[in-house]
C-alpha cells in the first residue's frame, strides 16, 4: 500500500510577505511532503501590490527554506473558497499561525466551518515564533506609509519593495 503525499497548504494574502510568514513556511515545511503556499485574492481587502506581484515576492522569499528544508514548495494564485481550493490540489491539511488570542478566536470559526465542508482536510496551527508575534502586514504597511523603520519585521528585499511602492 502507497503512502499517500502529505500535502500542506498555507494560504494567505501576503501583502506583503513578513518574517512572521516565512516562520510559519519553514516550520510548516518541515511537516508536509509539499507544501503549497496560496497566495489570495481578498475582495475584503484591498493590496498594496498586485496578485502577481505577491507571488513573486513569495516564491523569491520561501528558495531558501526549500533548499534548507528539502520539500518542495509551490506558489501558486487562488481566488476560490479556501476548502474548494484545498480539495483541488489534494491538500491533507491547511496551516495556519497563530499570534494572539484574537486570531485563534477567528481561526477557531473558521476551523468549525472548514470541518464541517470537508472532514477529512486537517487544520495545524503553528505558534508564531514570540519575537514575531506582533507582526502583521497591515501594521507594516501602515509603519512604512508614516515613514517608520520596518527591518524588524520584513527582509531587506521586502523592504526595499515596500518603501519602492509607497513613494511610486
Amino acid at each position: 500500500m502507497a503512502i499517500k503525499e502529505r500535502i500542506g497548504l498555507y494560504p494567505g494574502t501576503f501583502d506583503p510577505i513578513t518574517l512572521g510568514h516565512t516562520d510559519i513556511i519553514s516550520r510548516g515545511a518541515k511537516l508536509v511532503d509539499r507544501l503549497i503556499i496560496g497566495v489570495a485574492t481578498n475582495p475584503s481587502k484591498t493590496p498594496m501590490f498586485s496578485l502577481d506581484e505577491r507571488r513573486e515576492m513569495v516564491i523569491r522569499e520561501t528558495q531558501s527554506i526549500q533548499k534548507e528544508t528539502g520539500t518542495a514548495i509551490d506558489v501558486q494564485p487562488f481566488n476560490s473558497l479556501l476548502m474548494h481550493y484545498a480539495e483541488e490540489i489534494g491538500a491533507t491539511c491547511i496551516i495556519r499561525g497563530l499570534r494572539a488570542v484574537s486570531d485563534f478566536e477567528y481561526e477557531f470559526q473558521m476551523t468549525a466551518m472548514n470541518y464541517k465542508l470537508n472532514p477529512d482536510i486537517e487544520t495545524v496551527f503553528l505558534m508564531a515564533d514570540p519575537a514575531l508575534q506582533s507582526i502583521a502586514s497591515r501594521l507594516v504597511k501602515e509603519i512604512a506609509i508614516f515613514n517608520g523603520k520596518i527591518s524588524d519585521f520584513v527582509s531587506p528585499t521586502v523592504e526595499q519593495e515596500v518603501i519602492a511602492k509607497i513613494k511610486a
